[in-house]
């Protein structure tokens, strides 16, 4: 409540991203000139130098960019999403900021892009590595629907295979997998994790040559879930959050659209030890140079 009492004032929106944005002075975002003079009647700012575009505003490339909303209904849902431990539906944000659901769906999947995390830099020390298959629960099923996805599948025809790679006390990476052999599985572990490190997972047969790079510490599930040190029981964990935050808030999720909700889960875990404030900080100084237009996002443009 006192964020949003706060953001009330859209002078105090505006001053915010600008400072996040520009923390030596506004500058031109077309050719990077700070003289520029500021339009308070539009909230806008113009470029001294004259080339096409001079006029801009905070929102120019960013997820903002052609989003008739105020920046007081973006930092309210901004601060929601970086907060709700398991999500927020774009229903609620429907009725909490008074904007249609086609809207408020559009605004969550723009946010979940800010919360997108690269880094060339690979995990070490102590690694889990688990899998996952994310989709509808059997049980839930019309009976044909079930029975054409579980004949011969073992229950997992139709869902989405997902590789969670954990440093314990550290950073959360994922990998969505086109099946579960030992060459798809393979593939993200090198491309995430240092040759060397101490790996834990468990004695499924396609992690079975990972000792030739990494110290494999193996735990067969159908004897224990620990021994000693060696468990997955951090990915565990994530697992479930992941699950009941689908389950609770999204209910359905497609699978083109699931690497989103993977981003936003795994910005809240990595970022579990820092205050409300600062994950929607973090998202906030986030949103710059990113865009997604709505064609994108139902796959009919560039992807995002």
């Amino acid at each position: 409540m006192e964020a949003i009492r706060y953001f009330g004032d859209p002078d105090v929106c505006l001053n915010f991203m600008a400072n996040l944005r520009w923390p030596g002075g506004v500058e031109c975002p077309t050719c990077g000139n700070k003289e520029v003079t500021f339009m308070a009647s539009r909230r806008v700012w113009q470029c001294r130098a004259k080339h096409p575009k001079r006029q801009f505003s905070v929102k120019v490339g960013t997820i903002f960019e052609e989003s008739a909303l105020p920046l007081d209904k973006w930092l309210a849902v901004i601060w929601m999403l970086a907060n709700a431990k398991n999500g927020i539906s774009s229903m609620e944000v429907h009725r909490a900021i008074g904007v249609t659901q086609k809207t408020a769906w559009f605004m969550l999947d723009r946010i979940r892009l800010a919360m997108q995390t690269g880094t060339f830099d690979k995990l070490s020390g102590h690694v889990e590595v688990d899998e996952t298959y994310i989709g509808g629960k059997a049980r839930n099923m019309h009976f044909a629907k079930r029975k054409a996805r579980t004949t011969g599948g073992g229950g997992t025809i139709g869902k989405v295979a997902v590789m969670g790679l954990l440093e314990r006390h550290g950073e959360f990476r994922y990998a969505i997998l086109p099946n579960l052999g030992r060459p798809a599985m393979e593939k993200p572990i090198k491309a995430t994790i240092e040759p060397g490190t101490q790996v834990y997972t468990d004695s499924f047969g396609s992690y079975k040559a990972l000792k030739a790079q990494y110290v494999h510490n193996v735990i067969d599930h159908a004897e224990k879930y620990v021994d000693g040190h060696v468990h997955t029981n951090s990915l565990e964990n994530f697992w479930s959050l992941l699950k009941r935050t689908i389950t609770g808030t999204y209910v359905s999720i497609e699978p083109f659209h699931l690497f989103r909700y993977l981003d936003e889960q795994a910005f809240r875990f990595n970022n579990r030890e820092t205050n409300d404030a600062g994950r929607f900080t973090l998202v906030a100084a986030s949103v710059f140079g990113k865009r997604l237009t709505y064609r994108q996002l139902i796959g009919k443009g560039e992807a995002a």
